[in-house]
């Protein structure tokens, strides 16, 4: 098997759209004339596009199950976004050849949805005492790194966001379901929230919801 960039002459996969409901994501594509199956590439949308995509990462589809199935259906396992590459497969003096479309129209990025953190945090102050202790508890749908999450403590009243206070990053990796953390002991008048080290690159992924 090997790949080819397209030409004017040769046939392309175009106008391809998804369906996403209940974690199973439906494509559909334009067929070109000539082209009996395809080979789609399936990969976390961030990932680097190969130029030799290894043939282990292809799912030979056809198009006579596209026919039956009205499009192909694939189960989302993932969270945040996954991208979809659809190649045209034909056959050149008896050896496969793929497609492919430097335009990027046979591509598609679809959202699979985003797993939920909870976080729970508990301020307990003694009577007569200088300072309080801080418990929290992180409860993950999925196994999360331990640089996606940080809290912050600032002086005063609740940081508004983690450039609001200082910050402190979390030391260990959560695992999927309840995490108890080691309490912390801060200032009386200190306070602290729960925040992603990067609102923009994990919100992709990730809702942190209070419990």
């Amino acid at each position: 098997m090997r790949y080819t960039e397209t030409d004017g002459s040769t046939p392309v996969i175009s106008d391809v759209t998804s369906r996403v409901e209940d974690r199973f994501c439906t494509l559909r594509w334009r067929w070109p004339d000539g082209v009996q199956a395809v080979c789609i590439h399936k990969a976390a949308a961030d990932e680097h596009e190969n130029s030799e995509l290894p043939p282990g990462g292809l799912k030979l589809y056809t198009r006579e199950e596209y026919k039956a199935n009205n499009g192909y259906r694939d189960r989302l396992d993932d969270i945040g976004l996954v991208s979809y590459t659809v190649f045209a497969r034909l056959s050149e003096n008896g050896q496969t050849v793929l497609l492919r479309q430097p335009g990027g129209d046979n591509r598609i990025v679809v959202s699979a949805g985003k797993a939920r953190i909870y976080y729970s945090i508990l301020h307990k102050k003694g009577l007569f005492q200088k300072a309080k202790t801080v418990h929290m508890a992180i409860t993950a749908e999925v196994p999360v790194a331990r640089d996606v999450l940080c809290y912050v403590k600032k002086r005063g009243g609740y940081p508004a966001g983690k450039d609001d206070g200082i910050l402190f990053p979390f030391v260990q990796d959560f695992a999927a379901g309840r995490n108890n953390l080691p309490p912390i002991e801060i200032g009386k008048d200190d306070f602290v929230r729960i925040f992603f080290t990067d609102g923009r690159k994990y919100g992709l992924y990730y809702e942190l919801v209070p419990e």
